[in-house]
């Protein structure tokens, strides 16, 4: 199959496009700008719709309409552009609705900057919106990946009726990588559920995230929780990289992980053994996957490594349970780190072990 060259965030608009999905909603922010440019050129060749919402809380809104008519749907933004969509969020997967989301995170709090970034962990994994749920958040490390996880996120989010998240960054957005779009057969399941309209006498069909009485609400939610387990058992995806005998692990996602396999490589000439955990998922996290590696003998520390103060490290410290040290480096605001300042924090762990 022939190979063509994308920047990231032309990639997931064609790799959406690919999977079935004719109806985008979004509002512009850098660094994910060419995702709503893309589709706003080329869905309309396709039979779909395209509109640049009035502001992000629009677009999540029209998003929740179209998934509630049985649409594949989808929206993309950046860090606070996301911030602004996280009530329809909640109301989306209250109302048990499929749609892809793609957050190309930038540098923050506040209006930040451009740069690329992985400080929204926190927003995506542990719920940024109100109420108790979860969305599968995919983490792709390539643009390959990107398409990949773009089509597999459609159909994650149809098999359990609730949002799936992408969670790339300021980098993976803007760089180019050759990719190729392997031949799917995009069957898009039926949805019986759909607000399609009441024909010949059908029962009625409610979409709706109100549950006035308490414990009708807490059923829903238990409901939706048995839902997680199920993705937690059938959706986890995660690459060990080289951890076979390695004295020191480094965590690390999406663009950290790819310095991550270059710090190995250097480490090695030099002597040192150096694994690296990639979770593809960072919710459902591969906490069974660290915690076997944490049992192993020849593994003497972990260190997580992120474009951020440290929030995927928090996750990292639970799966291992302090069955060993865990240690943490980053840079935030943009800043990325470099391999060599990330191989002279391996060798100070390596002083204290």
């Amino acid at each position: 199959m022939t190979k063509v060259l994308m920047k990231g965030n032309e990639a997931i608009a064609e790799a959406a496009i690919q999977a079935g999905c004719r109806y985008f909603f979004g509002y512009p922010i850098t660094p994910q700008n060419e995702i709503p440019a893309y589709m706003a050129k080329m869905l309309p060749k396709v039979g779909g719709s395209f509109i640049q919402a009035e502001s992000e809380v629009s677009a999540i809104n029209m998003v929740y309409g179209a998934a509630g008519a049985g649409a594949r749907v989808m929206t993309s933004s950046s860090s606070p552009g996301i911030s602004l969509k996280q009530e329809g969020i909640s109301y989306i997967i209250g109302a048990e609705l499929p749609c892809l989301i793609v957050n190309i995170v930038r540098g923050g709090p506040g209006l930040g900057g451009i740069q690329p970034a992985q400080s929204d962990y926190f927003q995506a994994v542990k719920g940024g919106g109100h109420g108790d749920y979860h969305m599968v958040v995919l983490a792709p490390a390539s643009i390959q990946e990107m398409v990949d996880l773009v089509m597999d996120g459609f159909d994650i989010a149809d098999r359990y009726r609730n949002p799936v998240m992408v969670l790339g960054d300021g980098m993976l957005g803007q760089m180019m990588e050759p990719v190729e779009f392997k031949e799917r057969d995009i069957v898009l399941p039926e949805k019986p559920w759909a607000t399609t309209g009441n024909k010949d006498g059908e029962p009625r069909r409610i979409i709706n995230s109100l549950f006035i009485d308490a414990q009708a609400l807490e059923d829903h939610v238990h409901k939706l929780y048995r839902k997680y387990e199920e993705m937690k058992k059938n959706e986890t995806r995660v690459e060990c990289y080289n951890c076979q005998d390695a004295e020191i692990i480094i965590v690390a996602y999406g663009t950290t992980a790819r310095i991550a396999k270059n710090v190995i490589q250097m480490a090695a000439q030099e002597g040192i053994n150096l694994g690296l955990i990639r979770p593809i998922t960072l919710w459902p996290f591969p906490d069974d996957t660290i915690d076997r590696w944490a049992e192993a003998d020849h593994t003497k520390a972990f260190l997580t490594l992120e474009m951020s103060m440290g929030q995927m490290v928090e996750d990292v410290k639970l799966s291992v349970n302090g069955k060993k040290p865990v240690y943490f480096y980053g840079r935030t605001g943009g800043m990325v780190p470099t391999p060599r300042a990330v191989l002279e924090e391996i060798k100070k762990i390596r002083e204290v072990m």
